[in-house]
């Protein structure tokens, strides 16, 4: 059976063995899947957090194929797709500033693409499939083994059963990328499901920057989203990940991402996160290493009928490990964000030091802010703070602006523009521009 033709509502064991059949995968990749189905089905739905009572796992498009073989060239692919993705700026992204692009369009990877002189120097960009393919050692060793393991919670487990596309990137030790490489996933069917895999392994000494965005039109029938990303930060090496998700506010965001960071290497996290009825996202960061560091940056904006529980985590498990979480909210029209993190100091590292800073702006009185803070320290030589604000726009700063000529939504919207301006500074010219346009969208309500 083609992939064209996998498109029926409803889980089964059948339709997973359909998949890796059509994918032509390894048995120990089936095998994974189907331990990975077992799990799930016994597995009961998390009972914290936001409902997940709008999903219908019943009639569920598990998944779902665009039809379309992944080409190389954009003016291969059907205009609907082209289309879509031009409201993304995928076009822009050809441009000499990225080394490589890759598409992805509901199950299925349809372009992808890197700059030559990244692959002479072997770095490998493909997309999850197609590594598989080529590389399968190389994914064994690595996919949802240390880092994500299928049994971590359950929606890896149905991860782990039904992914199908996303990215993979390893960068050969000591190879600096200068130029980013990106991807973009769509969803772009009623009621279904998307588990695209993304694994970047930055070897030795190696560096690499990628950016991932995110989207989905809305319908009447609500839809999933449950991704992974697994990043391995050898020693001395580096990834920064950025991530903005602008997903349909009818569609469940139960993404996972995790990195393990060894001796001095470093992990940056950047995300933003707007839309989707409900997202619960915590990026993790385990430091293995002695010397291993992690930033993570998030802002997420709630607006009406949405649940954003959001946060970080940080595991130190070697001495002189460092983490930094800064996070950012917004809440206009009775929307509800939650940060929610985790930092753990294990008892064997020694001068640990972690900063948690949450900052949170409500817009209205309907809307909502909590933080669920987790700190369990084990060692007594680490240094550890934690700070949380909440407020709103006051009128002083309102009127202030006012006086100088400045009508009252223009004034808001600096007010905003200045609270946000962290994550925008932390983020290339492009995307820091959409996602000024994106907030400015939320806040007028268009």
């Amino acid at each position: 059976m083609s992939t064209a033709e996998i498109k029926e509502t409803g889980l089964s064991e059948a339709l997973v063995r359909r998949i890796s059949a059509d994918k032509k995968e390894p048995e120990w990749m089936l095998e994974k899947r189907l331990s990975a189905l077992r799990l799930y089905l016994e597995k009961p739905l998390p009972d914290w957090g936001p409902s997940l009572s709008g999903l219908d796992f019943e009639n569920m498009i598990y998944y779902a194929s665009p039809e379309v073989a992944e080409k190389q060239s954009w003016k291969e692919l059907p205009k609907e797709i082209t289309d879509t993705f031009e409201k993304l700026g995928i076009p822009q992204a050809e441009r000499d500033y990225l080394g490589g692009v890759g598409a992805q369009y509901d199950s299925g990877i349809v372009y992808h693409k890197i700059k030559q002189e990244l692959a002479e120097k072997g770095v490998i960009f493909e997309n999850m499939d197609v590594a598989l393919e080529k590389y399968p050692e190389l994914v064994k060793k690595y996919f949802m083994t240390q880092c994500v393991p299928i049994s971590e919670h359950k929606f890896t487990m149905l991860h782990g059963a039904l992914w199908s596309g996303g990215t993979f990137i390893y960068v050969p030790p000591g190879v600096k990328v200068a130029l980013p490489l990106q991807a973009y996933f769509r969803m772009n069917r009623e009621g279904s499901a998307q588990f695209e895999h993304t694994l970047i392994i930055a070897d030795e000494g190696s560096s690499i920057e990628y950016i991932e965005g995110c989207s989905a039109p809305r319908y009447q029938q609500s839809s999933l989203h449950a991704g992974c990303v697994e990043l391995f930060v050898h020693k001395d090496a580096r990834i920064k990940y950025l991530s903005i998700e602008n997903w349909s506010k009818n569609t469940y965001n139960l993404n996972t991402k995790k990195a393990l960071v060894y001796e001095n290497g470093e992990v940056q996290w950047v995300n933003g996160n707007l839309g989707s009825a409900v997202t619960m996202l915590y990026p993790s960061s385990v430091l293995l290493g002695e010397g291993a560091r992690s930033d993570s940056l998030g802002i997420v904006f709630a607006g009406e009928g949405q649940v954003q529980d959001t946060g970080s985590k940080a595991v130190h498990s070697a001495s002189n490990t460092t983490s930094t979480i800064r996070s950012k909210s917004i809440s206009k029209d009775g929307g509800i964000s939650n940060y929610r993190g985790l930092v753990k100091i294990a008892k064997h590292a020694v001068n640990a030091r972690s900063s948690v800073v949450c900052d949170a702006l409500i817009l209205d009185d309907d809307s909502e802010s909590n933080t669920y803070p987790s700190i369990k320290n084990e060692n007594n030589t680490a240094e550890i703070s934690h700070e949380a604000k909440v407020g709103k726009i006051g009128e002083a700063e309102i009127f202030y602006l006012q006086s100088r000529g400045i009508p009252e939504s223009e004034a808001e919207r600096m007010i905003i523009t200045g609270f946000v301006d962290p994550i925008i500074k932390a983020l290339p010219f492009e995307y820091a521009i959409e996602l000024n346009k994106l907030i400015d969208l939320e806040i007028s309500g268009n």
